[in-house]
């Protein structure tokens, strides 16, 4: 692997960083394949803004790895 496709940092280090109920949705979503209703359900916030946070996070993560 090349130093320009070694990644920036780790997933771990990028989810440490993130605000708290950012890092919870996302790690419900991606690592417990909760459902966005279901999150939003469970921290009684709407559907759309765990949504939200889900493709803002998406994209975070990944810019922050490459």
């Amino acid at each position: 692997m090349s130093e320009d496709q070694t990644p920036k940092k780790s997933i771990a280090e990028i989810l440490e960083s993130l605000p708290e109920e950012e890092r919870l949705i996302l790690t419900m979503h991606y690592v417990y394949q909760v459902t966005a209703a279901e999150i939003a359900g469970k921290l009684g916030v709407p559907e759309r803004a765990v949504l939200t946070v889900i493709a803002s996070g998406r994209s975070r993560l990944i810019s922050s790895i490459f």
